[in-house]
């Protein structure tokens, strides 16, 4: 499923090459950004944490 996606996103990125540059600016500014990326990084490292799960029950 994710190749599919990934797919996807580069088959619009071949047919409207302009959207890369809006992708790429909106990349940009995320990671401008220094808590947006801690924000994200930390919820993706405690969606893939179980021992956190098991330490809560």
């Amino acid at each position: 499923m994710k190749w599919l996606l990934l797919g996807v996103v580069l088959g619009v990125l071949l047919l409207y090459p302009a959207l890369l540059a809006v992708v790429v600016a909106v990349a940009a500014v995320i990671l401008s950004k220094p808590v947006l990326v801690a924000f994200g990084l930390g919820l993706a490292a405690g969606l893939r944490s179980t021992r956190l799960r098991r330490w809560t029950r």
